[in-house]
């Protein structure tokens, strides 16, 4: 183990080192950058074709918008602007000879998760120990990405064990929102989520294993798309648990358009690694009537929904049912225990894996709750299941604390066999009863949380767990802003209502400084969930071509960041 001076002494090199790379940015010219950080991914690769724009334009532009974005809300990790430059060169060398596109990326700049491996670079994750080890090899993904011509020009910040849905470690510091920096920009992929909102990268890169994609992406105003686990490879993403395949990852895009969501699955389905880890399933089109049938809810039954989360999904299905579209609301009947299934499972090790990674870097306190339940004595568990079940009122916490420990094997296969029965029973009571062809849901019961409040309002996370736990494919698509004069938590709110969390809601919603605060939360962007079944990923983007046309123009997509600030300044 480290000790605290070498540890200050890693955190203090990474740092300097981001900053002296950071120095090579130009600074960001309105007049002559503005067209290339407002144009979207899809745009760009036209603009190069048609021999009005070439790669290193583009690349100088996001280069010195990123610098920005760094300062505004300390979103980056490694920088690789230098190495970017010259595949931007070689890009525009090699197309001034052919008059051919590398691929269908070709001079895009991409932003990574801090997770992925790059030749050369730190995949530190936020943590010290694995700091000083750059990468050998791309990770497969990265090298996908690079072989269809994009340009990789930097890494975003990620929480200590990417394990919260907020987005702060030691070696890194914290990311706040851009659109108010007393709020988080979500988590795990919060990097991302930030630096895509202020036009800091055409499109970016991220993973989820329990809403890391699409909860930063609610979060920031932009787009995300979490695909099929198997879709994609996880191939050379170093995890924080090797091994743990209970609830697989899935790897997809973040991004300022649906087009662009779309742009990125074409190019990566279908491609396989050297590991033969993922299914090359290639890209489809698909095709469904003028009328679609959609599902919706506005409570998972566990946490009341605040107002504003709630008018996101209702104006999703006011403009879908306005074009014409069956939309249905239904009482989603499995989430309770697909979050049950989810914390038992994860917790199987008591988090021993995950924590082992720290080394001498302190315990975030967005890790406490999440944590706290192996690290107790069993009968001091027991106890404090009994008080909050007992004394609170609340049996959704009492049962979530009370699977927060180490299993052995028996119970984890038993615990397995239940995630399978879930699934099945999922399909059985949702799809195939109701015919749907998509689900409209809330991303969160809170539009955003403060720095912090993942440390005690971790389970919110279950709004997004389900579809981890069934393995769907689900886009993120912003919807509105929170409204003071509209978003008010009515004046007879009682928590705890049709056994939900008594505890959660009443820290949520009541007290002197309740942390869902309308006035406080103004501006900040309010996305849906909209969800499809396994393996219809192509569908879901369809669909969500239909779900954003539907809602139409609303102050989001690239140039929305700098807009507001206009408007905020006038």
């Amino acid at each position: 183990m480290r000790s605290a001076e070498q540890r200050n002494g890693i955190i203090t090199s990474k740092r300097n080192a981001r900053d002296k790379a950071l120095g090579f940015a130009g600074p960001y010219l309105v007049n002559d950058h503005d067209a290339y950080t407002e144009a979207t991914a899809s745009e760009i690769v036209q603009r190069i074709a048609k021999e009005e724009w070439t790669s290193s334009q583009v690349l100088e532009a996001y280069i010195a918008r990123s610098a920005m974005a760094q300062a505004e809300a300390n979103c980056l990790t490694e920088v690789l602007y230098e190495d970017a430059r010259e595949r931007a060169k070689e890009l525009d060398a090699e197309f001034a000879t052919t008059k051919t596109l590398r691929g269908p990326l070709h001079g895009v700049p991409f932003s990574v998760k801090d997770n992925y491996q790059i030749e050369g670079y730190d995949a530190t994750t936020g943590l010290t120990a694995w700091a000083n080890n750059p990468g050998k090899k791309d990770a497969c993904l990265v090298a996908q990405l690079r072989a269809a011509g994009a340009i990789i020009f930097v890494k975003t910040n990620v929480p200590q064990t990417m394990f919260a849905f907020e987005c702060s470690n030691p070696l890194w510091g914290r990311t706040t929102n851009p659109w108010n920096n007393k709020y988080t920009c979500g988590g795990s992929s919060g990097g991302e989520g930030a630096l895509l909102a202020m036009d800091g990268s055409a499109i970016g890169v991220g993973s989820d294993v329990g809403g890391s994609l699409r909860i930063p992406a609610s979060y920031c105003g932009i787009y995300s798309f979490k695909p099929t686990a198997e879709r994609i490879s996880s191939v050379g993403t170093p995890g924080i648990r090797p091994g743990f395949e209970a609830v697989r990852s899935s790897h997809g895009p973040l991004a300022r358009s649906v087009q662009d969501c779309e742009l990125f699955c074409k190019t990566i389905f279908g491609q396989k690694d050297s590991s033969h880890q993922n299914i090359p399933m290639p890209y489809q089109a698909v095709e469904f009537p003028s009328k679609l049938r959609f599902g919706y809810y506005l409570s998972d039954g566990m946490i009341e929904t605040s107002p504003v989360c709630k008018r996101a999904v209702l104006e999703t299905v006011s403009a879908l049912r306005k074009q014409g579209h069956e939309c249905i609301e239904f009482t989603s009947p499995l989430n309770r225990t697909a979050m049950e299934v989810f914390v038992a499972l994860a917790s199987s090790d008591g988090y021993k894996k995950m924590l082992s990674h720290l080394d001498s870097d302190p315990m975030e306190d967005s890790l406490f709750l999440v944590t706290l339940g192996p690290r107790l004595p069993s009968f001091v568990r027991k106890l404090a299941c009994w008080i909050a079940k007992t004394f609170l009122g609340d049996s959704f916490f009492s049962q979530l604390f009370s699977l927060a420990r180490e299993k052995s094997v028996t119970e984890f296969t038993d615990l397995t066999d239940q995630r399978d029965k879930t699934i099945a029973a999922w399909y059985e009571q949702v799809w195939d009863k109701h015919g749907f062809d998509g689900i409209i849901a809330p991303v969160q019961s809170l539009p955003v949380i403060p720095h912090g409040g993942s440390a005690y309002l971790s389970p919110l996370a279950a709004a997004t767990i389900i579809y981890n736990i069934v393995d769907s494919p689900v886009g993120t698509i912003p919807v509105t802003r929170v409204n003071p004069d509209t978003d008010q938590l009515s004046t007879d709110f009682v928590p705890g209502v049709s056994g939900q969390s008594k505890v959660l809601e009443s820290r949520m919603y009541l007290g002197k400084n309740p942390i869902y605060d309308p006035k406080a939360m103004e501006g900040i962007p309010v996305g849906v969930q909209l969800v499809g079944k396994k393996w219809e990923d192509e569908k879901v983007l369809a669909m969500m071509h239909v779900v954003d046309e539907a809602l139409g123009p609303r102050g989001f997509g690239p140039g929305s960041w700098k807009q507001r600030e206009k408007d905020s300044d006038s």
